[in-house]
């Protein structure tokens, strides 16, 4: 009897393209509060870097012009809209941690109907990323 082995799935990401007022900055704003991780700056004098944690990666460019970068939550009138959602293991780690490192929390940690356990958090540029896990896995 020959055992089956399921193909692999194929892996999709995504990596959100964020455009920000100083590329070098927000890297190391993504770096030191948020735990995230680059290798390099692209361009002369630098316009573009990928930051990354546990598999995510954001891409962050800095253009030339002035007066682009525009959060979602800009665009919404309640000022709730997220740029990115970001699963990850554990909500309360998470939350603790970057509490700790004085990362603006721009809503706090709690349980939503839809499932999951997340909080909001703004960067340097006022991007809001939520951060949560699925309720079912915790």
């Amino acid at each position: 009897m020959t055992d089956h082995v399921a193909a692999p799935r194929p892996r999709w990401s995504v990596a959100p393209y964020f455009l920000v007022d100083d590329v070098v900055a927000s890297a190391n704003f993504y770096r030191d509060k948020l735990g995230f991780d680059y290798d390099r700056f692209w361009g002369e004098p630098a316009a573009f870097c990928m930051v990354h944690r546990n598999g995510v990666v954001l891409m962050l460019s800095q253009l030339e012009a002035t007066d682009v970068v525009r959060p979602n939550r800009l665009a919404d009138p309640e000022g709730s809209a997220w740029d990115a959602y970001i699963w990850i293991d554990d909500a309360d780690a998470l939350h603790a941690e970057y509490s700790s490192k004085g990362v603006t929390i721009a809503r706090q940690l709690c349980d939503q109907p839809y499932g999951c356990r997340d909080f909001d958090v703004e960067d340097c540029n006022g991007y809001r990323l939520c951060f949560g896990h699925d309720l079912g896995s915790s």
